[in-house]
């Protein structure tokens, strides 16, 4: 006998004389004629084997090791494409390769066409997993208009897993999920700078979707939620994952029609990029957390927690603005979205830039009922009293970004059009002395205060700023040695501005009042101070 086989019950590999091959139900692409040289285009054989293995039921097609050259392979229903370790799948240069019509299983007549090395749309129970590389080869792709390839596109899809495989050097972004459902996206490495736009990881209008333990480092935004559509992306788990960007490492934007909902983000690290130069955004990064709605749609339910960030120029950013963008034809532009019920708790971030943190709505639509805890972040700090005095432009149709406001007026967070605010146990500090205020509450009602942490550098502005507030607790904090001014007071709508159960022994004024606020605005009690 010229060549035996044991099979195994589970797996893929078996024994043979001569060559490892594929188990039983297993459809190797070398049988259907590829050639593993990464110079020998192999889009038809794999293509064969796909449609070979959906035709007998489904099953797994399996790529080995060896360097595969191909362009745009289509998928089926119960098909699961298996990567070898030492498998490489070559995305070919040659456009023409790209996005060939498709006919589109159960819809007569109707043909659809996709820019990407593994595309599939309409689906059921479709898999990419292994330990093999997908390579986009995507730096002869480097132009901003017309297409360009993903290494991964899936829209309308149901029970789709992406597992363990290495994703490198996409034309665009690396992967898009759309308006999928049941999506597990687990054990992945990324890789994405080749040219623009290159996002490490995009679900799009997409429901019950898990992403965990992967690494994804881009040049454009790491891992991205958004809902180019009026259907929210919702109930979403990532978690324990190592993201680096130099644009924003975890972002639920810039799109945003349908908006974003029951969304936990835990467990993971946030680091400037070490092995990449910027196309896009900085060399450090922008924002290493951005929560947006632009475009209409609601975020809520938002739950962000145990996150470590590292050098990044801003640790977090939450933006309700008004771009308005639509994304169908005729579609009516949306009214100002709905940003509200969100908690972050137990953030450290070291490294940050000088720009401060924000979180702003805007004039009639506040961001509602947001709660930071537990967080210790650093800056490098360096800011004068005139930029504590800038004003701040609403900016409401401008594209959201960490940045979009320049030096904030405050180092720590400048809050601004929101309601519910609570800010516990926070703890701020600068590499540089800083003159501006730690915080600033502009137009910020029924929100508190509790037990801030933060330098006072000679001659600086007031520790906190206040304008327009209403409601405001400040209570549990202890302001460092040396502290001129611990409150200032501004705007005629000041109100209900209770501060208590404070050591203000270091303080030398408590509160600066300017003469548009009420005497009646300020109550105080329990609070240690100097005798």
């Amino acid at each position: 006998m010229s060549e035996r086989h044991i099979w195994f019950v589970l797996g893929f590999c078996s024994i043979s004389l001569g060559l490892a091959i594929p188990a039983r139900g297993a459809y190797d692409i070398r049988q259907f004629g590829a050639t593993p040289d990464g110079r020998t285009l192999c889009t038809e054989a794999i293509q064969k084997a796909v449609d070979r293995c959906a035709a007998d039921g489904g099953g797994t097609v399996y790529l080995p090791a060896g360097t595969w050259l191909t362009g745009t392979v289509y998928l089926a229903s119960r098909v699961t494409i298996e990567l070898e370790n030492g498998c490489t799948v070559l995305g070919t240069t040659d456009k023409s390769r790209y996005g060939p019509p498709r006919q589109l299983l159960g819809a007569e007549g109707e043909q659809y066409s996709t820019w990407a090395i593994f595309a599939g749309k309409g689906l059921e129970h479709i898999a990419i997993r292994g330990r093999g590389i997908i390579d986009g080869q995507g730096a002869n792709f480097k132009y901003k208009n017309g297409p360009r390839p993903k290494n991964l596109f899936f829209e309308d899809c149901q029970d789709v897993l992406i597992e363990g495989v290495r994703l490198r050097h996409a034309g665009s972004w690396m992967q898009h999920y759309r308006n999928c459902e049941r999506l597990t996206i687990r054990d992945i490495a990324v890789f994405n700078h080749a040219t623009y736009n290159n996002d490490g990881l995009n679900v799009d209008s997409c429901r019950d979707v898990s992403i965990t333990g992967c690494t994804i480092d881009s040049d454009d935004d790491g891992i991205v939620l958004k809902s180019l559509s009026t259907r929210p992306t919702e109930n979403v788990t990532i978690a324990n994952c190592v993201v680096s960007s130099h644009c924003n490492a975890i972002k639920m934007g810039t799109e945003s029609g349908g908006g974003f909902q029951n969304i936990t983000v835990t467990n993971c690290t946030v680091c400037s990029p070490r092995y990449s130069q910027v196309i896009y955004g900085r060399q450090r990064g922008l924002a290493g957390l951005a929560l947006e709605i632009v475009d209409g749609g609601t975020l809520e339910r938002v739950a962000i927690s145990n996150i470590a960030i590292k050098g990044v120029t801003v640790p977090l950013f939450l933006r309700l603005g008004n771009r308005a963008r639509t994304y169908a034809d005729g579609q009516p532009k949306p009214d100002v979205g709905t940003f509200r019920n969100v908690t972050i708790d137990n953030i450290v971030a070291t490294g940050c830039s000088s720009v401060g943190g924000s979180i702003t709505g805007l004039p009639g639509h506040r961001i509602e009922n947001v709660s930071l805890s537990n967080i210790n972040l650093g800056f490098d700090g360096g800011g004068t009293n005139e930029d504590a005095d800038r004003e701040i432009p609403e900016k409401p149709a401008s594209y959201p970004e960490s940045t979009m406001f320049g030096t904030l007026p405050a180092y720590g967070f400048f809050c601004r059009h929101v309601t519910g605010l609570m800010l516990r146990n926070i703890r701020l500090q600068t590499t540089e002395p800083d003159r501006r205020h730690a915080l600033v509450f502009d137009d910020v009602e029924a929100s508190a205060i509790d037990a801030l942490q933060a330098p006072f550098a000679a001659d600086a502005a007031p520790l906190l700023s206040v304008v327009d507030g209403r409601e405001v607790a400040i209570r549990n904090c202890r302001p460092p040695a040396g502290t001129d001014v611990f409150l200032k007071l501004r705007g005629e709508e000041t109100r209900g501005i209770s501060v208590y159960n404070n050591n203000l022994a270091n303080v030398e004024t408590i509160c600066d009042r300017g003469q548009d606020v009420d005497e009646s605005a300020l109550i105080q009690w329990s609070n240690h101070t100097q005798l």
